[in-house]
């Protein structure tokens, strides 16, 4: 299956190595420009020489022939602009919380209804799998978008080595709970927590087994950063960014819909399918139009209209054949 370019990716779109080179002296002098407090802080993180959060290992992959081309967000901006609440509710927070978080050892409890459920280590997850680079949108909650470099493999190739059985219609996914190492996670004042933790997500069988959706273990060509999700994540690029879950440690397949952690905290604002669509406004923004972040800098954020399925339809639109997707949030 083909993936096509959105017609709002253009070649032209390309950032000249010059700004990309300067961009942060070019940062500073936006400063006084800036109109919203999500870009002013953005801003001023970028700033930072950083040394890694943990030791980067250069990954090898191949090229996936058929992956959205377009501009790429830069680096920077991927590992210090983040949603990661078990770190911070803050967007400079994870990456300042996660320095140090160790993921080796690593498991992942596969359970459910398949044939061959258990404790799989990290390392047998990733055996015999090609990992590839996939270039997609990736869309998140508040109407900001980045084009990011995932490295991974298909999440179908794992799912076929289980052998899901006829009654798993539905997958629930879980991230790790450490409090001692998740700071996010810690209860807060008068011992209230953000969210009620461990996260949790979820999609149908058919939608995880869509060759676009990836188990992603890296991106820029190296090992995961851990406020991007290391050592594991889940890229659904037609959908918002909170069904991505990061720092996976279980798997289960159900036959009943999993309960997941934004329909249950904001039923309202936010529903299982989480499928991107303009024309469904969230209650406290719209969602017609999005800021795409390409780097640190106000030259780097343009507004662009928000494609349906993030631009992905003609791949994803019929597995939602007959629903009703404004109901279906």
């Amino acid at each position: 299956m083909l993936i096509q370019r959105p017609p709002d990716l253009k070649a032209s779109e390309i950032t000249p190595e010059a700004v990309y080179l300067q961009r942060r002296s070019l940062m500073k002098q936006a400063l006084a420009l800036l109109l919203t407090p999500s870009l002013s802080q953005a801003a001023g993180w970028f700033d930072k020489d950083e040394p890694p959060s943990s030791p980067q290992k250069p990954l090898r992959y191949s090229r996936w022939p058929h992956s959205l081309q377009g501009e790429r967000t830069t680096e920077d901006a991927v590992t210090h602009y983040n949603n990661y609440y078990e770190f911070g509710l803050g967007k400079d927070e994870p990456a300042q919380n996660a320095r140090g978080f160790q993921t080796e050892p690593w498991s992942v409890v596969i359970e459910g209804e398949c044939a061959h459920p258990g404790r799989y280590t990290l390392e047998d997850v990733l055996k015999g799998m090609n990992l590839e680079e996939r270039v997609y949108r990736l869309r998140c909650v508040e109407a900001w978008s980045m084009v990011v470099p995932w490295v991974g493999f298909p999440l179908a190739a794992l799912l076929k080595r289980v052998e899901p059985g006829s009654r798993a219609k539905y997958i629930a996914f879980e991230t790790l709970h450490d409090p001692e190492r998740m700071p996010g996670q810690k209860p807060g004042l008068f011992g209230l927590s953000s969210l009620d933790w461990p996260y949790r997500e979820g999609l149908r069988v058919d939608e995880a087994m869509h060759p676009l959706t990836l188990l992603a273990v890296g991106l820029y060509g190296k090992t995961l950063s851990p406020q991007n999700g290391a050592p594991l994540r889940l890229v659904v690029p037609w959908k918002y960014g909170f069904k991505s879950i990061k720092s996976i440690v279980r798997l289960r397949l159900q036959e009943e819909p999993p309960e997941t952690t934004w329909s249950r905290s904001a039923p309202g604002e936010y529903g299982f399918y989480a499928n991107v669509n303009p024309e469904v406004d969230h209650p406290r923004w719209s969602q017609a139009k999005e800021r795409r972040i390409l780097s640190g800098s106000l030259l780097g954020v343009e507004r662009v209209g928000t494609l349906p399925f993030n631009g992905y339809a003609e791949q994803v639109a019929g597995l939602y054949a007959g629903m009703d997707l404004r109901r279906n949030f």
